[in-house]
């Protein structure tokens, strides 16, 4: 049911509070607590998973923001349930809230490798490394049992081509076969994002996350097996969390991180109310200071979309966010990625051979 809120306003292992409608609907509707039935209010919306019909895996963007022009989105929607995932609005165009139903009503892409090998193969195809995993988690808990995730990166290993990932979620060791095989090769990245240190404000923020100590305890795993990882600040959050961001940063080096990067709190569209509500629900206090502190490092908005600003905000405070940042991890001796080799590609075989010649 659209807006539909538990008796206490807080869901157990979900981050959204509130589930809006999505806002292509042509009605809106808004249910009242009190004149619900008891029965009906479900405290604990259960996971329900679809096929995404989608016929492209790969898509490509112009953005100067990231470091990447390619992607592979295994799954719609995240279980992590983050509240202030930018991906959030994206469940719009599926005609389902950006609210608890990003969370819980998700999609899984059966044939992503054949997808992939199918794009890979086109005549003129040339390689630059994809990100895995960019709008939702690839590493999210369905993944223990759809395991899409890794069958592309078998995929991507096969066929020698490079490719990095942004998780938080501790499954990717179990993939640490085939990053090991990659790592090699120079084919692979691996980013860990990190909100925050503190285990209780991680978990009502990110609820089906792995826990920032163990995001530490994978990151060092793979470090320590030779594949080079970073440490994604993501994201840090005006008078919340940008007081770790040092901390964040020392740990993550001690664990093996040679890079690191952050992005600072992106409220767009169906973000900003949900945010606005968990503040509401979990830090009453500090709601005020947080929003106004990101207005300040929104030009007097709450979200500007502009290229170059979008992710690191402007003004007074994302000046000096953005030199701390630089100071510390000149302080701490990061010595960045290496570039993933692109001359190792080997194109798919082609299956539109006529099977009589």
């Amino acid at each position: 049911m659209a807006n539909e809120r538990s008796k206490s306003g807080i869901f157990k292992g979900r981050g959204a509070t509130v589930s809006p409608d999505p806002r292509y609907l042509s009605t809106q509707r808004e249910a009242v607590v009190d004149d619900l039935p008891e029965e009906d209010l479900e405290e604990n919306p259960r996971t329900r998973w679809n096929v995404d019909t989608s016929r492209n895996v790969l898509t490509f963007n112009q953005s100067p923001d990231v470091g990447f022009d390619r992607s592979v989105n295994p799954y719609r929607g995240c279980e992590h349930g983050c509240v202030y995932c930018f991906a959030r609005p994206t469940h719009a165009y599926l005609d389902l809230s950006p609210g608890l139903d990003f969370e819980t009503r998700l999609f899984y892409k059966p044939d992503a490798v054949q997808q992939l090998r199918a794009a890979l193969s086109k005549r003129g195809y040339t390689p630059a490394p994809i990100a895995l995993g960019i709008n939702t988690d690839a590493y999210q808990p369905g993944e223990r049992r759809w395991k899409i995730t890794r069958a592309l990166v078998e995929a991507l290993v096969e066929l020698r081509h490079p490719f990095s990932i942004v998780t938080k979620s501790a499954l990717i060791e179990r993939d640490l076969d085939l990053l090991g095989t990659a790592a090699q090769h120079n084919l692979v990245s691996v980013a860990f994002s990190i909100t925050s240190l503190d285990s209780e404000l991680a978990r009502r923020l990110e609820p089906r996350a792995a826990a920032p100590a163990r995001r530490l305890q994978a990151l060092k795993t793979l470090s320590d097996a030779g594949i080079p990882t970073m440490v994604m600040i993501a994201p840090v959050i005006p008078a919340l969390t940008d007081h770790e961001l040092e901390t964040i940063l020392a740990r993550a080096k001690e664990a093996g991180a040679r890079d690191a990067g952050y992005v600072l709190l992106r409220l767009p569209l169906e973000v900003e109310p949900l945010f606005r509500q968990w503040l509401q629900d979990h830090e009453p206090n500090k709601l005020d200071h947080v929003l106004n502190r990101v207005m300040e490092m929104r030009g007097g908005k709450m979200y500007k979309a502009a290229f170059h600003d979008r992710m690191r905000g402007e003004g007074v405070f994302a000046d000096l966010l953005s030199k701390r940042f630089a100071l510390a991890k000149r302080r701490l001796g990061f010595e960045g990625l290496p570039q993933l080799d692109c001359s190792r590609f080997q194109p798919p075989s082609s299956s539109t051979q006529l099977s009589l010649w």
